[in-house]
Parts: structure tokens; C-alpha cells; sequence
């Protein structure tokens, strides 16, 4: 090749490279940056969230995450959104024992409610803990084959085909193609919005509002080493996310069926143990442990009281597992329920941040 035809070579690949610039980045867009909204209630108690700095929140990235999150297209057929087993209407849960996916196959697990997931300080999610990130955790269900049975590639090359998809993810993160990392993140930033802080029992902290004497004796119950014993695991005023995301073996079954976090770490020390939930938003999250087994919140409480089953891996926070449980009486019980259910907000099932895009 001459020195003519190698220079024209040289700008032709000059202009393709610069083509392919422009179009990796919309006329300069850059996206606009929010600040998470913290509560009060949350901003005078414990520390402020977990936002990854490879992944800040813009308005953009928010925006797409919501889109995708109520789209079906995450689904091999079509059929199937995030939402669907996360519906906002019911505190992102889906009121079923075990969630059913495209093919109409039961799992084996339950729903777990999606809010203040930016305040999950280990960063370790599902009920086993196998996902070290929001971002991480995004494929999990998608490529799952009893739930959304897709393929990452699929996803990408249906979002690439959509007329609205390459131009939301551009403005979002200012590069094409799409990516999984993208999507990974732009979901992660909308689930890092989903925030649950306006109980009847928050407005109490602040002062807005009053406990019933029923109420308030629940409150003593649950924060009573010799009755209720609940705070350890679930926290309190002074931790209103009402849960340590941490691990736990809370006396369900002698011989656990479902390693839970056993199978993630590969420790048999781990056997048995699961995330602890929040108890925000009870009212809403029927039926509740990881496998949905109790369908009422007095069943809960119940267990608790005396249906505690020893193993080798229970957790010694279950002290009294040896009587069964703390053995509460029938008024214990309901003032522990009427506290309980103080924890639920019921503005946040129809907050239209949350709904459907």
C-alpha cells in the first residue's frame, strides 16, 4: 500500500472511530445526579446508606431502572417483570407462598419485600446471602430457570432492538451498545430509591402521632430479653430498618430442609440460616419465612412462643429454644401483634414513585 492510499486508510479509520464516539455519547449528555432522600427518622438513627461510586444516582439511571424493573421483556417470553413477584401494591411482595415463573413452575422460596435496600451495610442479598451486591443480584432471577428463564445475551439483544431502549441507556451512561453492567446498575439505582419510613410507629418517634396502651405494652414485649426477645435480630427505635441483615437459624425445623445460607458460603455451620426480614410493612407481606410457611402474623408469633425447634446450627439468640420459646401469654401475644402492625405504611404501597411507569 503507497503512502497516499495508507493516509487515506488513516482518516478513514479516524472517522469511524469518531463516529462511533459520537455515538457513544449523546451530544456531550451528561445525566443528571440526585441525592437520596433520607427520612428523618432514618437520618437521626443509623448511618446513611451504601451508594457504590462506580454507580452514583441520576435521574436517568433511576428512570431507566424503573422501566426495566416493570418490564416483561426481562423474561424469556415476554410474560414476566420484575414486579410481578415485587408488586408495589403489596410492599414488592406477591401475596403467594412460592412465586411462579414463565412456565408456571412454583420456586421454593418467597418473595422477599424490596425497600431500604440502600441501608444493607453487608451489601449481601436474597434470603441465602448469595449476591454480594443490588447490581450482582439483578441477573439472579432473570437468568433463573423456574423463574424469568432468560439469557443475558437475549436480554441485551432485545433491549438493543427496542426503538426506546438505546437512547434511554445512552442518556443513563453515556455509552452503546447496551451492556449488562448497565442494566445491572440501572436497576440497582431504582431499587436503591425504594424507601419505606412513614409507619404509624415512625410518625411516633417523631413525635407526630401516639401508641395505644396495647400498642406500647407490644413495644415492651418485643424489647424484653425475658418476653419477647425480638430486637436483637429485628431491631429497634434506635434501628428502624426493624432488621440486622444478617444470617440466622431461628429454630424452624431440627433438620432444615434448605441449607439457606449454607449453600452460598459452603460452611455446614451455616446450615439452616437466612436473612432476617424486616418486620416493616407486615400488614402487606403475608406469608411470611423464607418458605412462606406461616400464613398469618399469630402464627409467626406463635412460633416464636413455643414452636422454636432445636438443631445444631440454631442461633444461641434463640435462648429459651430448650422450653420451645419464650412461652407468651394470649395478651402478650396480641399486644406484640398490635405493636407489630404499628410498622407498616400503608403510604407506601401507593406512592407514585413506585408504580408502574
Amino acid at each position: 500500500m503507497n503512502k497516499y492510499f495508507r493516509h487515506k486508510a488513516f482518516l478513514l479509520l479516524l472517522l469511524a472511530s469518531c463516529s462511533r464516539d459520537d455515538q457513544t455519547n449523546v451530544n456531550g449528555y451528561v445525566p443528571t445526579p440526585v441525592t437520596l432522600d433520607i427520612p428523618e427518622v432514618f437520618e437521626q438513627r443509623i448511618l446513611n446508606p451504601v451508594i457504590p461510586t462506580n454507580n452514583p444516582l441520576t435521574e436517568e439511571g433511576i428512570a431507566l431502572g424503573k422501566k426495566l424493573f416493570f418490564d416483561k421483556k426481562l423474561s424469556a417470553n415476554d410474560s414476566q417483570a420484575c414486579a410481578n413477584c415485587h408488586n408495589p401494591s403489596m410492599a414488592f411482595t406477591d401475596g403467594r407462598q412460592y412465586s411462579l415463573g414463565i412456565d408456571n413452575i412454583e420456586g421454593s422460596r418467597n418473595a422477599m419485600p424490596l425497600f431500604n435496600l440502600a441501608w444493607n451495610y453487608d451489601d449481601r442479598f436474597f434470603w441465602d446471602g448469595r449476591e454480594l451486591s443490588l447490581e450482582r443480584q439483578t441477573f439472579d432471577p432473570i437468568t433463573n430457570p423456574i423463574e424469568m428463564h432468560n439469557s443475558v445475551e437475549n436480554v441485551i439483544a432485545k433491549l438493543q432492538q427496542d426503538p426506546e431502549y438505546p437512547l434511554l441507556f445512552e442518556q443513563a451512561f453515556g455509552t452503546t451498545p447496551i451492556d449488562s453492567v448497565q442494566i445491572g446498575k440501572a436497576i440497582a439505582q431504582f431499587e436503591r430509591t425504594i424507601i419505606s419510613a412513614n409507619s404509624k410507629f415512625d410518625q411516633y418517634l417523631m413525635g407526630q402521632t401516639s401508641l395505644t396502651a396495647e400498642e406500647l405494652e407490644g413495644f415492651n414485649i418485643f424489647m424484653d430479653e425475658a418476653r419477647g426477645d425480638c430486637f436483637h435480630c429485628h431491631g429497634s427505635q434506635n434501628n428502624p430498618l426493624w432488621t440486622d441483615n444478617k444470617f440466622h437459624n431461628n429454630g424452624l425445623d431440627a433438620n432444615p430442609l434448605d441449607p439457606g445460607l449454607a449453600l452460598a458460603s459452603g460452611d455446614p455451620n451455616d446450615n439452616g440460616k437466612f436473612r432476617s426480614p424486616s418486620l416493616r410493612n407486615l400488614a402487606f407481606t403475608a406469608p411470611y419465612m423464607h418458605d412462606g410457611r406461616f400464613a398469618t402474623l399469630e402464627a409467626v408469633i406463635d412460633h416464636y412462643s413455643e414452636g422454636l425447634q432445636e438443631s445444631p446450627t440454631v442461633d444461641p439468640l434463640m435462648k429459651k429454644v430448650e422450653d420451645g420459646g419464650v412461652n407468651l401469654t394470649a395478651v402478650e401475644k396480641e399486644n406484640l401483634r398490635a405493636f407489630l402492625l404499628t410498622l407498616s405504611d400503608f403510604e407506601f404501597l401507593t406512592d407514585p414513585k413506585y408504580s408502574q411507569p
